[in-house]
């Protein structure tokens, strides 16, 4: 059984499906998550929910409340071998110690941001799950400071590029190489609509309303500005292929005419030369492709206030985090010996998050090449810390191995 919930956590689930049902062609497999899952051959029990309001929020907790109950219903009824649950903590957690007493042997895929803020729950993690599959390297040392069995496995936002690199026909050592050289792009910038010889700027305001809320009426006063120094850039923005009406409709009523709407990420970077993004995943996702970035992000005055309280991070872009990591482990770049540079991915909060700031970013990147190469190399340090790992590959085997202790 897998639960994911939310966009992400839903498409990593279809992937570790993908690869579960490729070495066991016979297994049976139930889960929470979305149409991606569904479509990797998982049988649905529920569907993946998110609140986008107060209104929103209290018809989510409804359907939580509901899918809790259908979720221990499956897992007294089903009976997997092994429950693999896929971040989500809030819930997840809770499912956690009903299936422990249901005697069911647990994979925990990503860890919640412990390192960020509530150290405390590594604690109730370890007292339910039997292993934890981690995605970010630095987080192996905390679960085993801890006692808990883990292994960095990797991200799966490689496997995602991957998939769209093998459909592209590209081979594995070109996609180790350059995965943003002229001839991938032309051929993207074709499959998306756009004209091959222009260059593209990618636009993406988050998977949440309350992000697109903010964050692309800005957006699309940036695309404003940028036309009229650069009128040959052209525009997409990338959208989570779960979002609800109300939010297409948002989408629909603030983007520009001029901007092309994808629902595949993957190639709206590939085939951009830049990208204005809310800081979350879609900022790897463009760091491991080499596409230069500006990161912006909003919340509520009230929110952020107590953010900042309680979060022991010094950024908020996992980019600069896992540089920072590089940083504090004596990072060493093959040929070049000892390396580190101060320079990290523009991070522009709240009031920050304007027009002006922005374009000067955005100006900087696209007129000053020394800078633009620094930033993709240092992006290139953080794709070499996953660029030999398959996450779903080794979590399906992880989940293949507490299948076998299940069994005995």
């Amino acid at each position: 059984m897998i639960i994911s919930g939310e966009s992400s956590g839903e498409l990593y689930g279809a992937f570790l499906a993908k690869a579960l049902i490729a070495e066991n062609p016979g297994i049976n497999i139930v889960g929470v998550g979305g149409e991606r899952m569904r479509s990797a051959g998982v049988r649905l029990v529920a569907g993946i929910s998110s609140s986008f309001g107060i209104t929103e929020a209290v018809k989510t907790y409804i359907e939580l409340r509901e899918t809790f109950k259908k979720v221990i219903s499956t897992l007294k009824s089903f009976k997997p071998e092994v429950l693999v649950l896929i971040d989500y903590p809030d819930f997840n957690i809770k499912v956690a110690k009903k299936a422990k007493e249901f005697g069911i042997k647990i994979l925990y895929y990503v860890s919640p941001q412990v390192w960020a803020w509530r150290m405390g729950r590594i604690k109730v993690i370890g007292r339910f799950v039997d292993r934890m599959a981690l995605i970010l390297p630095f987080e192996e040392e905390i679960y085993k400071r801890a006692g808990i069995p883990c292994e960095f496995v990797g991200h799966p936002i490689m496997d995602e590029i991957r998939e769209v690199m093998n459909e592209l026909g590209v081979r594995s050592w070109e996609f180790g190489a350059d995965l943003q050289n002229n001839e991938i792009k032309s051929k993207v910038k074709e499959e998306l609509g756009l004209i091959p010889d222009k260059p593209v700027m990618a636009l993406m305001p988050g998977s949440r309303f309350h992000e697109i809320e903010k964050l692309l009426p800005v957006m699309s006063e940036v695309i404003d500005a940028v036309k009229e120094r650069y009128p040959d850039y052209q525009f997409v923005i990338p959208i989570a292929p779960n979002l609800g009406d109300t939010v297409l409709s948002t989408i629909n009523k603030v983007a520009p005419r001029s901007s092309f709407i994808t629902r595949n990420s993957i190639k709206a970077l590939l085939a951009s030369d830049i990208a204005v993004i809310a800081s979350g995943t879609s900022a790897l996702q463009a760091a491991l492709l080499c596409v230069p970035i500006v990161v912006v992000y909003k919340l509520s005055p009230l929110t952020y206030f107590i953010g900042k309280l309680i979060v022991k991070v010094k950024h908020i872009s996992l980019v600069n985090i896992l540089l920072d990591y590089l940083e504090g482990q004596g990072s060493v770049v093959k040929g070049r010996g000892k390396f580190f540079h101060s320079l990290r991915i523009k991070e522009l909060l709240q009031k920050e998050a304007h027009k002006e700031n922005i374009i000067m970013e955005l100006n900087k990147i696209m007129d000053d090449v020394d800078y633009r190469n620094e930033m993709v190399s240092q992006m290139k340090r953080v794709r070499a810390l996953f660029l030999e790992k398959e996450a779903s590959l080794r979590l399906a085997e992880m989940a293949e191995g507490l299948g076998v202790q299940a069994g005995v």
